[in-house]
């Protein structure tokens, strides 16, 4: 398989989880700045994992320039990246939903790591 093909296919699904992130956020119900306090907690957490996503998906970039085939192993790997990837959405509104509550960053957390090391199982 040509490596354009598997880069194409994880920047789609990292733009849709992108996408599925910033729709969970909901706008203030006045239209005063000080209405986006309540919201601060929810921006903070998108905030927090758009720049987590970003930083996979730039060293998803850098890691296939220097790809030149991609072979079986590689597509597995790289669906473990995505499937972890995928939970963001889900572990991020968790996060904000609970107010940071333990349980929910943990899980946050781990979700972090599993997407560190997917490639690499």
């Amino acid at each position: 398989m040509r490596k354009e093909r598997l880069e194409a296919f994880s920047d789609g699904v990292i733009a849709i989880i992108i996408t599925i992130m910033v729709l969970e956020l909901r706008p203030p119900h006045g239209s005063d700045i000080r209405d986006l306090r309540p919201l601060l907690p929810a921006l903070s957490s998108y905030v927090l994992s758009f720049v987590y996503v970003g930083i996979y998906w730039n060293n998803h970039h850098h890691m296939f320039q220097v790809v030149k085939r991609v072979g079986g192993g590689v597509l597995w790997a790289n669906l473990g990246l995505l499937f972890c990837l995928s939970l963001f959405p889900f572990t991020t509104a968790w996060m904000d939903d609970s107010r940071f509550a333990r349980t929910p960053v943990v899980i946050f957390g781990l979700n972090l790591l599993a997407a560190a090391i997917a490639p690499v199982v």
